[in-house]
């Protein structure tokens, strides 16, 4: 679809980051957006945080997904986002899902991670903010994903990132 209009496929890397061993959800979403015709690295299970960003950058990804069902979502996005600080590559974007509770959406949010699909996401769902949050950056008009950014860093310091928009649901917000 991306290529007819002649822009780059989207590539996102999908990783099971920890000790996690469950990974058909991450298969099928990675399936699901391979079928969409995005590029998309699979890196297995037990990967570490080191391990999904060197993957990432070595990609030239556009964005990470991460599948976290062990109840370590705060700590591995945490870690992952801090390394895509430290090298540098913090617009690669990172979303995620699995069994994370509500109430860890915001925290989350400030980390940096742009959006979390709780179970029960559809893969159109998931395809579809994918399509629409990386594929202005497969292009190279980075505004949407630059707004997202913009919106996790100002959640960091409490500054207003001035966004105007109103996010529900499992969309991660900085609220």
């Amino acid at each position: 679809m991306q290529a007819e209009r002649g822009r780059s496929p989207i590539r996102v890397v999908v990783a099971k980051p920890g000790l996690d061993g469950h990974d058909r959800g991450a298969k099928v979403v990675a399936r699901a957006l391979r079928d969409a015709g995005m590029e998309v690295i699979y890196t297995g299970l037990h990967q570490t945080p080191e391990q999904i960003v060197e993957t990432a950058i070595q990609e030239d990804a556009d964005g990470i997904g991460l599948s976290v069902l062990s109840g370590a979502h705060l700590t591995l996005f945490q870690r992952l986002t801090d390394l895509l600080r430290e090298r540098e590559a913090d617009d690669i974007v990172v979303f995620g899902g699995g069994i994370i509770p509500e109430a860890d959406i915001a925290a989350l949010a400030r980390m940096g991670v742009a959006r979390v699909f709780t179970p029960g996401a559809s893969t159109q769902e998931i395809v579809g903010w994918v399509s629409a949050h990386l594929g202005e950056q497969a292009e190279g008009a980075d505004s949407s994903v630059a707004q997202t950014a913009q919106t996790a860093r100002a959640a960091q310091t409490g500054e207003s990132a001035g966004t105007g928009e109103s996010v529900e649901g499992t969309e991660a917000s900085p609220a």
